[in-house]
């Protein structure tokens, strides 16, 4: 069953402390978002073993296993927009509706041991890509199909926010299917 689409604006993290999961995009050395992606795609695997992986918590959330899979097809689309920045002028995003993504792919009938090893791959190529950026390739842009501007930094720190926010939702799903 579909839910409710997110269409919340999200950049709103490079500002201030998601009062969600209370991560704070700015508590870190940049030169840290490939370790960061690294240690996130660690969690996941642990999660992807509990036994209510492909339960939903609630009718406006998703599962575990669906959260994974959309963490996987995250760390993919972030490395090709990596490359896009490091090697176009101001490149502007294809538009990437995470829904439809779900519902395409059909997310709830994964396996999730392959999942796991999915992130881990995918993560270690986005997390080197990350490692590889040096002095002003920070500064380079890209922009979103809605406008929103980025930089390599502003870019990786929204970025990160998202899997750590999803395993927070996890962790909470995961409480609530146990009550």
């Amino acid at each position: 069953m579909p839910i409710t689409p997110d269409t919340k604006d999200w950049t709103w993290v490079l500002e201030k402390t998601c009062p969600e999961c209370r991560f704070d995009v700015t508590s870190f050395p940049r030169e840290r978002t490939g370790d960061m992606i690294r240690s996130n795609a660690i969690e996941w695997r642990e999660l992807l073993r509990h036994p209510n992986v492909r339960t939903r918590p609630s009718d406006d959330r998703w599962s575990a296993l669906e959260y994974a899979c959309h963490v996987r097809d995250v760390f993919l689309l972030y490395d090709e927009r990596l490359v896009m920045m490091l090697e176009e002028e101001d490149p502007r995003y294809p538009n990437w509706d995470q829904d439809v993504a779900a519902v395409k792919r059909g997310y709830e009938g994964e396996d999730p041991g392959r999942v796991a090893d999915e992130i881990v791959k995918a993560a270690e190529m986005l997390a080197a890509r990350f490692d590889s950026v040096r002095g002003a390739q920070w500064d380079r842009t890209g922009i979103r199909s809605d406008g929103a501007r980025f930089t390599v930094e502003s870019f990786a720190r929204y970025l990160i926010h998202d899997p750590i926010h999803h395993v927070n939702d996890v962790r909470k799903g995961y409480a609530r299917v146990a009550t």
